[in-house]
């Protein structure tokens, strides 16, 4: 096995009382500094299987856009086993600039190959991967995200005896595929709630083909769309970090704790309900979004 549990329980904070709710937040962004939150569990099983049928001349190709926390933790994987990779990336207009960009200037340290196609052939990924198929018959494809059934598997592993006595447990939703292994594995007396950052219509019915749950709710927490970062939620990033010392990125994370606090704030959660926020990591993406609001004028993510 190339990925192994870790050898402590993955640490759980206390964030306080508030409107008589206790609010906790579980780091696996704290368990590894590359491969980082969920994206270290929905690649557990899927490497760790690939590796046992195909020892010998391992290639792994997944798909991911310019910041992608996904292409970040496979690059990063496949450096540290010697595995090549190669990342497909959206949007051909980054051919000649993925230099300015951090997390593929990363990827590229690490030896990932990029491949830039248009949005449009994106889009088609199904098409794509067919093709990809076709020509490395014995490479691991990874979709977008990491999200497939054994990617649904290893979010159980960021489930555990710790875990058990939350009343909700709370999770940033992009490719659907971690709120799915919470809401596979966890208990049945809890309520899972996912926090949307995307406008993908037809995530509920993915999530439910995954699960085949009822137990979980989405909840619109976009903030203006994906991968949009308003200053309200910069500035609640940055307090958040300096009262409780965890940082947030703003895609994922940071629109989900600020749409916790804000449903607490409206009474959503019982008296006395104890809630548990999964931080998935990907602070990674801090770095480049803060070029980006650094050419806006605006304020950085501390």
């Amino acid at each position: 096995m190339l990925l192994h549990p870790p050898t402590e329980p993955v640490p759980i904070q206390e964030i306080g009382i508030h409107q008589n709710v206790r609010l906790f937040i579980k780091r696996e962004d704290l368990i590894h500094p590359q491969i980082s939150g969920n994206k270290y569990w929905k690649l557990f099983y899927n490497i760790n299987h690939y590796l046992e049928k195909n020892p010998e001349k391992p290639y792994i190709i997944t798909f991911g856009g310019a910041f992608s926390n996904h292409i970040s933790a496979v690059s990063a994987l496949g450096n540290l086993a010697g595995i090549p990779t190669l990342g497909i990336i959206r949007g051909e207009e980054l051919q000649n600039k993925w230099r300015d960009n951090p997390t593929l200037l990363f990827a590229k340290r690490n030896g990932m190959n990029l491949k830039f196609v248009t949005r449009e052939e994106y889009r088609h990924k199904e098409k794509l991967t067919e093709f990809l198929e076709q020509e490395f018959p014995e490479a691991l494809i990874v979709p977008e995200g990491g999200t497939n059934p054994e990617a649904v598997e290893g979010v159980k592993m960021m489930l555990n005896g710790q875990t058990k006595d939350f009343d909700y447990l709370c999770t940033a939703v992009g490719t659907g595929g971690t709120i799915a292994g919470i809401s596979k594995f966890c208990e049945d007396n809890q309520k899972v709630i996912g926090f949307k950052v995307v406008g993908d219509t037809s995530l509920e019915n993915k999530i439910f083909e995954l699960t085949l749950k009822q137990n979980f709710n989405l909840i619109d927490s976009d903030f203006g769309g994906y991968g949009k970062m308003s200053d309200e939620n910069i500035h609640f990033i940055n307090d958040f970090k300096e009262k409780y010392n965890i940082p947030l990125e703003p895609i994922y994370t940071g629109k989900m704790m600020q749409k916790v606090f804000e449903l607490i704030e409206e009474g959503y959660f019982p008296e006395n309900s104890r809630i548990l926020c999964f931080h998935t990591g990907g602070l990674q993406g801090i770095e480049g979004a803060n070029l980006l609001l650094e050419k806006q004028n605006r304020n950085l993510i501390i």
